[in-house]
Parts: structure tokens; sequence; C-alpha cells
């Protein structure tokens, strides 16, 4: 299980976004480089679709292999009171054997990303993960060198923290007091649920750059 929300940010204030996310976690930026791939299942393995996504992290020397499963969001009067999602995710690390052996099971190719930006990891109140990248399509299967962005001059920024059925509330808090902080340069939200680029953005980006991530948060 996981909390997660996502927002967009212009790439001229990703910059400035760092600086912040810098000064808010004390901690060194992570290179992100992913080829995800996501597969469907056939009709051979029952009437119920699924879904699974492989991730392979191309920031490796020898380039690790993730299999990763979303499940449905939490539903209720609970779900609604809460600014997160928070949803079933299951992942393990796999052999780089793992995108042949899920075709021998009967799965077919679906779609395939590449997300290139940075991550930070870090802990306050939970154990939570910002990503920020650019959203990557292949022109040719697996050709991740010819990949181009889907939306040119807008990156995603996700905050995930994972949870349990007994920690979520705490941890849905966590996430978004940490928001809170984010404010100035874009606005998280549920995925799904669009709201665009927010007009104090570049204010906020020409305070950051000018100041320096100087200013304590």
């Amino acid at each position: 299980m996981e909390c997660v929300v996502q927002g967009i940010i212009e790439t001229q204030h990703v910059e400035a976004l760092e600086i912040l996310l810098q000064g808010l976690c004390g901690v060194q930026r992570e290179r992100l480089r992913i080829h995800e791939i996501c597969l469907k299942s056939g009709p051979n393995l029952g009437p119920v679709a699924s879904e699974v996504r492989l991730l392979c992290d191309l920031e490796q020397a020898e380039p690790s292999w993730t299999v990763r499963h979303i499940g449905g969001a939490m539903r209720g009067a609970g779900a609604e009171q809460i600014s997160v999602l928070v949803r079933t995710m299951v992942e393990s690390k796999a052999s780089k054997n793992v995108l042949r052996m899920f075709y021998l099971l009967g799965y077919k190719l679906d779609h395939e990303l590449l997300r290139v930006g940075f991550s930070f990891h870090f802990n306050r109140g939970a154990q939570i993960t910002v990503t920020v990248s650019s959203i990557n399509k292949m022109l040719k299967v697996h050709a991740t060198d010819e990949a181009v962005p889907v939306t040119p001059g807008i990156q995603l920024v996700e905050v995930t923290a994972p949870a349990s059925a007994e920690t979520y509330a705490e941890v849905a808090s966590a996430v978004s007091s940490f928001c809170e902080y984010l404010a100035p340069l874009l606005h998280l939200s549920k995925p799904g649920i669009s709201t665009g680029v927010v007009p104090t953005a570049a204010a906020a980006a020409a305070s950051l750059m000018s100041d320096g991530g100087g200013t304590t948060l």
C-alpha cells in the first residue's frame, strides 16, 4: 500500500524546485533514468485483464529490474476526506529475463515510457520519495535512445510514501504536510485530477534562484 500525489511543473522552474527540495530534505538527489514497460494480460489468463509494470533502472552500471503491480484505490468516506490517494501496490526485484517470462505467460506490450530526472528519499514523518521527471515515449519498441517528450516543457512531480492499513492515515497526513512547502511552485493532488501549473510558480522560482536555497524553511 502507498500514499501518492502528483503535479506538474514547467521545466524552466525545475532547478528552483530542486533547490527547495534540497533545503527541505537535507539529502543529495539521485539521478533517475527509468525504462518503464507496461504489460497487459492476454485472454488466456482469464476474463479480467491485469496489468504489470516492469521498471528497468538504467542509471545502474548493470541495469536492474523491478516488477510493480498497482491495484485499486481505497474507497469510501475515509478516502474522500484525505487529500492523497491511498492504493495497493506490490513490487519485487526481478532478473533481466523478467520481460521474456511475462511474454511466455501470455502478457502483451501495452506501452512503454522513459522517465528521466531525479529523486529525493528522506524521512519526514514517513519514508517519503519525491521524483521529478520528464515523461518520454518511444518511437520504436525499446528504443530508449530515441525517446521524445510526451509534453515538452512540462515535468511530472510525484510524492509517494509506503503505508499499511494501520498507518495510512498517519502517512497521508505526513505527505500532505510536506506538500504544503511546495505549494508556491506547484499544486499536488490525487493522480487523475489535473490542476495545471500554479500562477505563483514564476515568482517563487525567481525568489529561490536569487536566494540560492539559503532561506531556512
